[in-house]
């Protein structure tokens, strides 16, 4: 019983988190943080 609780809370965290992280508001900010470490590189070779 008790397993069948925490696998659906762990179910529904993992479903909220993917909505979360596919979510068109948060596009732009993955992009950036997407190009950071290619940011980086520019700059130090600069």
């Amino acid at each position: 019983m008790v397993s069948g609780i925490v696998t659906t809370i762990l179910l529904v965290l993992f479903v909220a988190g993917w909505v979360w992280a596919w979510s068109p508001k948060r596009k732009n900010e993955f992009d950036a943080a997407a190009q950071m470490p290619l940011d980086e590189d520019r700059e130090i070779r600069q």
